[in-house]
């Protein structure tokens, strides 16, 4: 079973993208109950990922650069560490996207992020690198980190922030309410997400 935690409706401020990093309002991307988009790609392993290939298993998606002082907070921490490994001991297949095109910040080759994911310690199932932002835009992926949880069903379950506190401090971690665990937690118990949509945070995708 999934760590049991508390929670609550996440509420966050609007922050100016000039400041290099983003709070999204609450909006339609992907509608929370429908299917998710399917995809196919190649990860980092060479190996192939087809998302309809998993039905059966729940699903998570991060979004992720790991130049993006939010995306630090959560790995330095290991927070998104643990919050992976938490689920994939649990059967929940994790998949890791990297949408920065070429030139812009976070993007990487393949031999570059086999090194990152290395040194992290990761505990992903897959990394896949979506460097013409295909499957971002699919999925309107805005933040990094900016997370989808998709139930057995294949349907979309949550979709939003990694927890409740959007600060960049690693400090921040403590004490927040793990959102993806909330859900990962309701669906393996039979429950309808409580929380199913949140505004994601982080750095903005840099497609």
């Amino acid at each position: 079973m999934f760590k049991k935690i508390a929670y609550f409706t996440l509420a966050l401020a609007f922050v100016p993208l000039a400041l290099g990093w983003v709070s999204v309002p609450v909006q339609a991307s992907v509608e929370i109950g429908e299917a998710a988009p399917n995809f196919t790609a190649t990860d980092i392993h060479g190996n192939n990922f087809n998302l309809e290939d998993h039905k059966g298993k729940i699903v998570v998606l991060e979004w992720t650069n790991h130049l993006c002082p939010f995306v630090k907070k959560h790995y330095d921490t290991s927070n998104m560490q643990n919050t992976q490994k938490t689920a994939t001991d649990n059967g929940v297949v994790w998949v890791s996207i990297v949408s920065s095109a070429e030139g812009n910040q976070g993007y990487v080759s393949a031999e570059e992020a086999l090194t990152i994911e290395e040194k992290a310690g990761t505990h992903a199932t897959a990394r896949i690198l979506d460097a013409s932002g295909e499957i971002g835009k699919l999925y309107a992926a805005k933040t990094t980190p900016h997370m989808f949880v998709i139930s057995a069903e294949g349907n979309v379950a949550y979709a939003g922030a990694i927890d409740s506190n959007p600060s960049p401090s690693p400090d921040a971690v403590e004490g927040a309410t793990n959102l993806v665990l909330a859900a990962l937690d309701d669906l393996s118990a039979g429950r309808i997400v409580k929380v199913p949509r949140t505004a994601p945070y982080g750095c903005s995708v840099k497609y």
